[in-house]
């Protein structure tokens, strides 16, 4: 049966939606019988980490979970355009595979954008989408192009993009300035030559893992200190352990710093 475009889709248009939250085990954590892994508090249940953004020309994506299959479905994200990276790692990459039928509404390949050493893992974990028997088929292989990016600012369905170099643990990240709005996941180590592209945010969304040390993330405190330096209007947290119980550590965070949650919606300027 052919694939029917979705009638009433979410319209993202002017709109950021936090698709995911979570850190790379997701919270529940499977086998976990903690009390954030149990709550009932939808906001204590993070998928792992993305966003969908409405841009000018279409709906971006950054990053493909392994939960973008349910994160697009829940959301009723009818059309995605394109797909920013921040890095390689499984819990920002291996749904890619899920977005095949992407190509199918566009009539074209599905671009995606990202460093070249992010480019070599797409191509080596996902080579039979770039095997020429791809071309036969719109929905069971993916159709994907790459576009190399680097730190240079770039244009993307309408709305410049500038990168912003980012270290998570010894790793080399991309964290993204859209506008007024900063994305920074994945994160402990912002290089001094970042900064400035971290001045006179609206928002600014930043890693926050748990409570204790952990050697390639910010823990709360750091976070916190992170975004004080920064002085965006707005904070929030995401890349969220379960560590981190929703309402107890929201209501403690200091003024104009919030954690985000799955299915938080903020207008873009």
């Amino acid at each position: 049966m052919p694939l029917v475009p979705l009638e009433n889709p979410t319209d993202v248009r002017g709109k950021l939606i936090f698709l995911g939250t979570g850190t790379s085990v997701g919270v529940p954590t499977i086998g976990c019988g903690c009390e954030v892994c149990q709550s009932p508090n939808p906001k204590n249940q993070r998928t792992r980490c993305s966003l969908v953004l409405g841009l000018p020309e279409g709906t971006l994506l950054i990053d493909s979970t392994p939960d973008v299959r349910m994160q697009l479905v829940r959301h009723r994200i009818g059309l995605v355009h394109a797909v920013l990276y921040t890095h390689e790692h499984a819990d920002h990459l291996f749904g890619l595979d899920d977005l095949r039928v992407f190509p199918y509404y566009l009539g074209q390949r599905l671009p995606l954008y990202c460093e070249s050493f992010v480019e070599e893992r797409i191509r080596k974990s996902f080579d039979y989408a770039f095997h020429p028997e791809a071309e036969k088929s719109l929905t069971s292989i993916p159709q994907l192009t790459v576009q190399t990016i680097g730190l240079e600012p770039f244009t993307l369905l309408g709305q410049r993009i500038i990168p912003i170099r980012l270290f998570h643990g010894r790793f080399k990240v991309l964290g993204f300035r859209i506008g007024n709005v900063a994305y920074c996941t994945d994160v402990n180590s912002i290089p001094e030559e970042s900064w400035p592209l971290l001045e006179g945010l609206d928002v600014l969304i930043l890693d926050a893992l748990r409570h204790k040390f952990h050697p390639t993330h910010f823990n709360l405190a750091q976070a916190i200190e992170t975004a004080q330096r920064c002085r965006a209007k707005r904070t929030y947290f995401t890349h969220i352990a379960h560590e981190i119980e929703h309402e107890s550590v929201n209501a403690s965070l200091p003024a104009g710093i919030q954690l985000a949650y799955d299915g938080l919606e903020l207008e873009l300027s």
